[in-house]
């Protein structure tokens, strides 16, 4: 049979039928994004540049690797969870309205920032007046409960008050205070000096340096004449590196020396562990044998780089998210009011003890450890508590209503 040079039908219907496929697969594929779950967005406000830099940079890894962690088990209520970083530039009024325009504009469900007391104390208002939600991973002086904020790091209990203690136990009543001008050292301080005279010790002086100085000189004449049986560091941010090469260059190199804001990183950055007697107060160490600690540093530094090291701030960002998670998870949904109310009955096994959110104070109960530091930056454990302590953000010996008048909070404090 002669079919003429016109080629059969069949090839051209299975062509059409080919189009039609990949047109509607293609169409599919529009739908599906369009009508896919929107993520779930966070703000991230820490300081990249100034200052803080240093310091601050490692928290941000942190709710990193917990977000991607998350993701990667399927996110939150079907979605995925999105990161809106934003660098608070070592500014506490740029925090502040970065953290308007992060609530307002960007729409997150929650904050995950700040480290300095100046900054929280920014973002406190921001936060409550839009009755939102702030984790704040920082040990810091207490003297503060706020309704819209969860505290993962330690409150005075847990490191200033036994960390104070435990340095003139072991060298001595003579003490001298250092620390930045801003308001955690001046207010540390000030608990400090109660426990010293509580104790029937001295403090033979006083000083403060501005955020970021470098002239430490005075300083360190200071320490070099009075000889003072342990030093008390409270100073925060970059300040430390001018700090501790002087103390060596002055030949005041095994001055026991005993920081209240200085972790791993800092350490390795700033050479503080070739100091010969120097000791951190936190709650988490790098060098934990704990096994949940164990994968925790695996992962960090699998994401991050070998090199790279955790430490108690890293590790109280990373549970902040966990524990913010697990509370989207019980309340059906990431809306801030809703997440708040299931909070606060959130425990977690966490890379330093188990973690669990106290709701009278809306801190952590937590453990208190004090290491001294290596050459490399690391803590070796000298101390520990037996079990984690409940946390007390308002040291028991003043009443709220005097600790307020001493700090010249308003009447309410932003407590429930």
């Amino acid at each position: 049979m002669n079919l003429g040079s016109n080629p059969p039908a069949f090839p051209r219907i299975g062509l059409a039928l080919l189009v039609a496929v990949l047109l509607l697969f293609g169409f599919f594929q529009v739908l599906n994004r369009a009508t896919a779950a929107p993520p779930i967005r966070i703000g991230v406000l820490h300081s990249l540049t100034g200052t803080m830099a240093v310091s601050e940079k490692p928290l941000v890894d942190a709710v990193r690797l917990a977000v991607e962690e998350i993701n990667a088990a399927g996110g939150l209520l079907g979605r995925p969870v999105a990161m809106v970083v934003v660098d608070g530039r070592s500014d506490w009024s740029h925090f502040a309205a970065e953290a308007e325009r992060l609530i307002a504009v960007d729409k997150v469900s929650a904050l995950f920032a700040c480290w300095t007391s100046a900054c929280r104390k920014a973002v406190k208002p921001v936060v409550e007046q839009h009755r939102h939600l702030l984790f704040y991973p920082v040990q810091y002086e207490g003297l503060e409960q706020s309704p819209n904020i969860l505290y993962t790091g330690s409150a005075p209990n847990q490191q200033i008050v036994p960390g104070t203690r435990w340095a003139m136990e072991t060298f001595g009543k003579r003490i001298y205070l250092v620390g930045s001008d801003y308001v955690f050292p001046r207010t540390a301080n000030r608990i400090i000096r109660d426990l010293v005279t509580a104790s029937a010790g001295e403090v033979l002086a006083e000083r403060y340096l501005p955020l970021g100085a470098t002239d430490v000189a005075t300083v360190i004449e200071e320490i070099r004449r009075l000889k003072p049986d342990v030093v008390l560091n409270t100073i925060n941010g970059d300040s430390n590196a001018a700090f501790f090469a002087a103390l060596e260059q002055a030949g005041q190199g095994a001055m026991p020396l005993v920081s209240f804001s200085v972790a791993e990183p800092e350490m390795a950055a700033w050479g503080g562990g070739r100091l010969g007697r120097h000791f951190g107060v936190w709650s988490y160490f790098q060098s934990l044998p704990r096994d949940e600690n164990r994968r925790f540093v695996q992962a960090f530094q699998q994401r991050f780089g070998a090199t790279r090291v955790t430490s108690d701030p890293v590790e109280a960002a990373y549970v902040g998210v966990r524990l913010w998670a697990q509370a989207v998870s019980d309340a059906g949904s990431p809306e801030p009011a809703r997440v708040n109310a299931t909070l606060l009955r959130q425990s977690l096994s966490a890379p330093s003890a188990i973690v669990s959110v106290d709701a009278a104070t809306r801190h952590l109960w937590k453990m208190v450890r004090i290491g001294q530091a290596g050459r490399d930056g690391q803590f070796t454990e000298v101390m520990s508590s037996s079990i984690p302590m409940r946390p007390a953000p308002w040291p028991f010996y003043r009443s709220r209503e005097d600790w307020r008048k001493i700090v010249g909070a308003p009447a309410s404090g932003g407590a429930p």
